[in-house]
């Protein structure tokens, strides 16, 4: 297939997703909760819309207009693909570029979602069984051209082990975070609400720490959270708010709580579910630089309006688009250029070994 078609294959299978009917939804999504119960329909449903969104093949002719795919599609590679398991079909955007591309995808799914990436590939056969055939999943993902794997800090450690020598992606913990400047609004806090709780704060798109100009942001920011209190209803985030809740007042750290959101001034990035970091800030010129220091723990920035330097609105973290790579990693243009990484390493065995 040349990329017209898949384009026009793409454009089929986001109406085959969109066309799916309600009780088939209802059905994939009650399987998703019975396998994770942090997958709630209405999450798994967010999720899906933000598949669909990637499928539009207004958004992909333009972003694909960026590569030269010509080796790819000639010689297509076994890819093979570590999925993490934090938010419903996470690892949806590595399997679309490796399509794309033109490669094979291998995917070992991660125990934790494996419901949603299996459903999206039976309803691409619908459209095409050629190209839902260039997917597979596997146990282990020995012999591989190249690897894409994403996980945590500590697994990071062990997909280096095994995959570092050949051509490979690997990401790491990374979160977002939102710089306040005073005059956010109600709407606003709605709009944060959203980047802090949606996937109950399980993505590495999802607020964990913000940076407030003094004491009334971070107080009317607390408030302003009181949107959201209805997440305090699941038994799991329920159970972490006590959990964190408790270990603040064990250890008898100073901290913030609205109910069902923690407070904890740190210069950490990460914080654990039901938590929210905060660091206060005085001059906007050193926070971007401290910002642009930490860069490699931060997978994006959030503002009132996108205000601050290098960051998007609110509201909009969890509603990435197509040319959205995690990490900053272009992933199409590592997929693209594959060939000519693996004949420099052939040429090179003992530098890449």
């Amino acid at each position: 297939m040349n990329l017209n078609q898949k384009i026009n294959l793409i454009s089929d299978w986001q109406q085959c997703i969109i066309n799916t009917p309600e009780a088939e939804k209802f059905n994939l999504f009650d399987r998703m909760r019975h396998q994770n119960s942090w997958f709630t329909p209405d999450q798994s449903a967010l999720a899906l819309e933000g598949i669909i969104n990637y499928l539009d093949p207004e958004k992909i002719r333009p972003w694909l207009s960026q590569y030269d795919l010509s080796d790819a599609m000639s010689e297509p590679r076994n890819i093979g693909i570590v999925m993490a398991g934090n938010i419903p079909g996470v690892g949806f955007h590595d399997l679309l570029c490796v399509l794309l591309s033109g490669h094979h995808a291998k995917i070992k799914l991660s125990s934790s979602d494996n419901v949603m990436i299996p459903w999206l590939r039976a309803r691409l056969r619908d459209v095409s069984e050629s190209w839902a055939q260039t997917i597979s999943f596997e146990e282990r993902l020995n012999g591989m051209d190249a690897y894409i794997a994403t996980g945590s800090d500590n697994s990071a450690r062990y997909f280096d082990y095994y995959f570092g020598r050949y051509p490979h992606i690997i990401r790491k913990n990374r979160t977002a975070v939102a710089i306040l400047d005073g005059q956010e609004c109600p709407e606003d806090w709605d709009l944060l609400a959203k980047d802090i709780f949606q996937y109950f704060g399980l993505g590495c798109r999802n607020v964990s720490k913000i940076y407030v100009p003094g004491e009334s942001s971070l107080i009317a920011f607390l408030e302003g959270m009181d949107t959201a209190h209805q997440v305090i209803e699941h038994h799991k985030y329920l159970n972490n708010y006590e959990y964190n809740k408790s270990k603040l007042l064990v250890n008898r750290t100073a901290h913030l709580d609205n109910g069902h959101l923690l407070l904890e001034e740190s210069q950490q990035f990460v914080s654990p579910i039901a938590v929210v970091y905060y660091e206060y800030y005085s001059d906007v010129k050193a926070l971007e630089k401290q910002l642009t220091e930490a860069a490699d723990k931060i997978q994006c920035l959030v503002s009132r309006n996108a205000w601050f330097e290098g960051s998007i609105p609110m509201g909009k973290a969890q509603r990435p688009e197509v040319y959205d790579y995690a990490d900053k990693v272009d992933t199409m243009a590592f997929l693209s250029n594959l060939e000519k990484e693996i004949r420099k390493r052939a040429a090179d065995p003992q530098k890449h070994g």
